[in-house]
């Protein structure tokens, strides 16, 4: 399926699918829509055009769900937790950017998010409120012994696939009762893991509500479960699967001196250079990248470099990717970004710098009670091969530097992999709209009238750790 300003040419006549993406953007919805009105009168206009004009209708559609409050509703919701708060106060915020807008049409409006994001993005705003509470972020953001049980492994063992646990997860989807007419079958597609030697292996499948489900094969870089289910009226559509798995926590020692510049081969070719809409080497990316880079021609240390300018940025709850038309853009001027889109503007600015990056994402969880969606990345080093990287975890507060530094060049065994791709073809093939046209870790639900937005539909999961096998054996090899 297309995505956002994939289609730059359109059939002759009509305003290109590119004008009309940088409408969007602009916030000229009524333009936008006039424009998509005259291309779709075309007869000779190709379906795949088609359907990119069309999406940039839909892409319209789901901003202004997410862009939904007025200034007296964000203000309203910054109340809640502030309960003095002043006119001034809020305008003096909004003028610094700490409320994420955007102006439609004239009309200014902001984030749904935006009201809670403040506080994660300003230590005024969190020092006002009236009940302060921490932040439900990852236990393993912070120094964990699980963390110092990875490296210790890694050091005894000489392996750099250690320290495993095994897990049960449970992944399901609700669609909302009448979301479509009774009768009609709903079409869904759920996150299903791939092993993936070294990282995540022994997948067992355990159950799945409907019992018939088709599991995409193993090559699939976005996994799934499929099933289909007629609905049925007045009550929602039921979907889960059940799996067991173990995970490895990841290490490699790097000696910086040792790592030279990569001597791309055709498979790593694939992980350099650009790929639109989201790996675009804009000027502005160049001139940040200059500006951080400097004079450093050592890759790890590069890697370093802009690892850690990419953590400096402030992690807040996002924008749906669907309608940003290029996340890492966005990333770098909006102030704020959140996992996937940090992920995506670190594989940028590395490609950008020589260094091969590649995606990955899936869910994270604890040993309690959390877990989450999450994104993060590999990045090549020679002679050393593929690293782990997440910037959003970023560099701990640590006195000892490999516990800092922990997150570039390792990882704990508390999250499982769905994507070792973005923006990848399901198995079997969507014949709609995807809800999220990167990612896939919520799932996917359609039926023959169209695409079943996240508004229709909820999704859950549940991660359960299981007592390793005395008998369970090293990982077969390293990713």
């Amino acid at each position: 399926m297309l995505l956002a300003g994939a289609i730059a040419s359109p059939a002759y006549g009509s305003t290109p699918v590119s004008a009309i993406v940088q409408l969007v953007d602009a916030g000229a919805f009524n333009d936008a829509e006039r424009a998509i009105d005259d291309a779709l009168r075309s007869s000779s206009l190709s379906l795949e055009h088609r359907q990119a004009y069309e999406f940039e209708r839909e892409r319209m559609r789901r901003i202004l769900l997410d862009f939904s409050l007025t200034a007296a509703d964000a203000q309203a919701r910054v109340r809640k937790q502030i309960p003095d708060l002043t006119d001034e106060e809020f305008a003096t915020w909004d003028a610094a950017g700490l409320l994420e807008s955007r102006v439609i049409d004239g009309k200014k409006l902001y984030f749904k998010r935006a009201p809670s994001n403040l506080f994660r993005l300003s230590a005024e705003a969190r020092g006002r409120r009236a009940n302060p509470a921490p932040f439900n972020d990852s236990p393993l953001e912070k120094p964990h012994a699980h963390h110092r049980e990875v490296l210790a492994e890694a050091k005894r063992t000489g392996r750099g696939a250690v320290a495993p646990r095994r897990v049960r997860i449970t992944q399901s989807i609700s669609v909302k009762a009448d979301a479509v007419p009774a009768g009609e079958t709903i079409r869904a597609w759920i996150p299903y893991p791939r092993a993936i030697p070294g990282q995540q292996e022994n997948i067992q499948f355990i159950d799945s509500r409907p019992a018939k489900h088709q599991i995409a094969p193993e090559s699939t870089l976005q996994r799934t479960v499929y099933f289909e289910q007629a609905a049925v009226a007045a009550q929602p559509t039921q979907f889960s699967v059940t799996y067991e798995l173990t995970i490895y926590g990841q290490h490699r020692q790097i000696d910086p001196d040792k790592v030279v510049p990569v001597n791309p081969s055709p498979d790593l070719a694939l992980h350099l250079g650009e790929r639109p809409p989201h790996i675009v080497f804009t000027e502005d990316l160049r001139k940040f990248s200059r500006e951080v880079v400097g004079d450093e021609k050592n890759p790890y240390r590069i890697a370093q470099k802009l690892f850690d300018a990419v953590d400096r940025i402030p992690w807040a709850g996002a924008l749906e990717y669907s309608t940003i038309s290029n996340i890492s853009d966005y990333a770098l001027r909006a102030g704020h970004a959140d996992c996937g889109q940090q992920t995506l503007l670190l594989m940028t600015l590395l490609r950008l710098n020589g260094i091969p990056a590649r995606w990955q994402s899936g869910w994270i969880f604890s040993d309690g009670a959390y877990n989450n969606m999450h994104d993060w990345g590999w990045l090549y080093l020679a002679p050393y091969g593929w690293l782990p990287m997440d910037v959003t975890f970023g560099r701990m507060q640590a006195g000892e530097p490999a516990l800092q530094n922990f997150y570039l060049g390792s990882f704990d065994a508390y999250r499982v992999v769905f994507n070792d791709d973005y923006s990848q073809p399901f198995v079997p093939a969507k014949q709609h709209f995807r809800s999220e046209t990167v990612d896939l870790q919520r799932g996917e639900v359609e039926w023959r009238g169209g695409n079943l937005y996240f508004d229709r539909w909820d999704y859950d999961f549940k991660a359960t750790l299981l007592p390793l096998p005395r008998d369970a054996p090293t990982a077969t090899a390293l990713p």
